[in-house]
């Protein structure tokens, strides 16, 4: 499957249009990162000291949780630079071991220590990771590996963050134009911008605390919580580039890591490039989707080329625009539903079925996948804004508006689908009140690190497969799998028999190819018009992996 290529064109009207990012401020700078450093150190020597009083998990962070898996706290500095000030709680999940392979039971199986899991966003919790060792293709690392999940500073019940009221949170029905008018955009500027003194008025002189260099510090005073001299560690999405950034400051401590759909840790793309270049990558996923529902006309009747299918869903947003389906969803709602299966192929068919459903009368379908869960607001807000505040914080943003209107409307002339719904995540950034961290450089040469294996989608644009092959370039000895011609957001342990193998072999007995290796993709999902899930349908393993963000 193979839509009509896009990125060399995005690609070169990236690098002639975009402009310098400021500098804006200094932290981070050399003296303030050794005393951080030093800081670590003390913290990780306290961690490993009191260590983690497992016990029962509160409903609150993993719901119904069987009677292995067991939760705790650990202590880490808000500031590093000043280990001995106020400290932060982060919740922390665990399933032991369970020593047995699974294809006979009668054989003991050695521990090899903890597997410490971050599913990225930034903003998206881990505690649920211990159940997937319930899944038959994950209990061979169960039987070696005590699974361990935990919420990052601000997740969940780890010194939460807030910019809004979670009541306000879902709003609908909303506008999602493409090329906006100038209007809605001084709309859209003022409502980051008090999104923005939101986060400060909310957060307080906390808010400058939460970052990518305080997530990988935090990794290294978990790892000496949990007991582990060196760390074993999987990360997908955003949880790779601070999985990279703890490579390069802890090189010593690591002891095998997995990351999976490798965001570009290059500094010149942390993180107003970088989301420009994901934009792109979302028209050329947008662009697949369509090929293959114009492929299955006989079950959507959408039409039988993606144009004539692209036609249809202008429609419904026109539709929508001109009166919202159940009052609740308007273009806004449709857009987000189907940028989520700019995610993962499994939820094309829902997609698709449900736009079929809208256009021929039936609202019901695209209505159960488009309303959000008001039960589920808090968490959504939490993580709306932990995505933010880690983002806006790590690196310096454009602050003129008209830098952003400049790129982003070029942009949206060969990239419409996400560019702008994108800009307005990201907008509250300009505006940010809490000085910003200058990113560091990931690079490590020969030697310095174990082998670490990158698995990535060829077609993935959530992380777009440039980042895995620059990651692949800075960590010296690293090697790429790649899932060719494939799209899903997340490789690990999605049913890809040679990408599972290939993770297997690494986390098992320490395996990896001998040179950059390719699989084949997964099968493409079957076409059905059946029944539509709810909201937030994303499979069991998302669940299971609490799969979330942008990235």
């Amino acid at each position: 499957m193979r839509a009509a290529v896009l990125r060399p064109a995005a690609a070169s009207l990236l690098l002639t249009t975009l402009a310098a990012a400021p500098a804006d401020g200094a932290p981070g700078a050399p003296d303030a990162r050794a005393a951080e450093l030093r800081g670590t150190a003390v913290a990780a020597a306290r961690a490993r000291a009191d260590g983690i009083d497992f016990g029962p998990c509160a409903a609150a962070d993993v719901p119904s949780a069987p009677a292995g898996v067991r939760c705790g706290t650990v202590s880490v500095p808000l500031d590093y630079a000043h280990p001995g000030g106020e400290r932060i709680t982060l919740t922390v999940s665990r399933a032991p071991a369970t020593g047995r392979d699974p294809r006979n039971s009668k054989r003991k199986v050695p521990r090899q220590g903890a597997l410490v899991y971050n599913p990225g966003g930034p903003g998206a919790s881990g505690m649920y990771f211990p159940l997937i060792g319930a899944v038959p293709d994950w209990q061979r690392i169960a039987a070696a590996y005590d699974l361990v999940g935990y919420a990052p500073r601000g997740v969940g019940r780890s010194a939460p963050l807030s910019c809004e009221d979670p009541a306000h949170f879902f709003k609908g029905p909303t506008d999602a134009p493409e090329h906006p008018s100038e209007a809605y955009k001084r709309q859209r500027v003022a409502r980051a911008k008090a999104y923005a003194r939101g986060c400060a008025q909310r957060s307080g002189a906390r808010l400058r605390y939460y970052n990518s260099l305080n997530n990988a510090r935090d990794l290294d005073v978990l790892r000496a919580a949990l007991g582990e001299s060196r760390l074993t560690f999987l990360g997908g999405s955003y949880g790779t580039y601070f999985g990279a950034l703890y490579a390069t400051m802890f090189p010593s401590h690591l002891r095998r890591m997995v990351l999976d759909s490798a965001v570009n840790p290059d500094p010149g793309q942390i993180w107003y490039r970088g989301n420009l270049v994901q934009s792109a990558a979302f028209e050329e996923r947008w662009a697949d989707f369509r090929e293959w529902i114009a492929r299955h006309d006989a079950v959507y009747r959408l039409g039988t080329t993606p144009a004539r299918v692209r036609r249809g869903y202008d429609i419904a947003r026109e539709r929508l625009a001109a009166r919202a389906a159940d009052g609740k969803v308007g273009p806004g709602q449709l857009q987000n539903v189907f940028l989520a299966a700019g995610y993962d192929d499994a939820l094309w068919p829902s997609r698709a079925a449900a736009l079929s459903a809208y256009l021929r009368g039936d609202p019901k379908p695209l209505v159960r996948l488009a309303v959000p869960d008001p039960g589920t607001a808090v968490a959504a807000e939490n993580a709306g804004a932990v995505y933010t505040a880690v983002e806006c914080n790590d690196a310096p943003w454009p602050t003129d508006w008209k830098v952003w209107d400049r790129d982003n409307t070029r942009l949206a002339r060969v990239a419409p689908f996400e560019t702008w719904d994108n800009a307005w995540m990201n907008l509250p950034c300009a505006y940010w009140p809490a000085p910003r961290q200058r990113p560091l450089d990931v690079r490590t040469g020969p030697g310095e690190l174990p082998p670490v294996l990158i698995l990535a989608a060829e077609r993935d644009a959530a992380a777009p497969y440039e980042g895995a092959l620059e990651m692949n370039r800075r960590l010296a000895g690293s090697v790429l799998v790649t899932e060719r011609d494939a799209g899903t957001h997340g490789v690990a342990g999605g049913g890809n028999a040679c990408v599972d193998g290939h993770l297997s072999a690494y986390l098992l007995e320490g395996r990896v190819p001998a040179r950059h290796a390719s699989c084949a993709p997964r099968p493409e999902p079957v076409a059905s018009a059946g029944p539509v899930a709810s909201a937030g349908d994303r499979g069991r393993r998302d669940a299971l992996m609490g799969k979330a963000g942008r990235g």
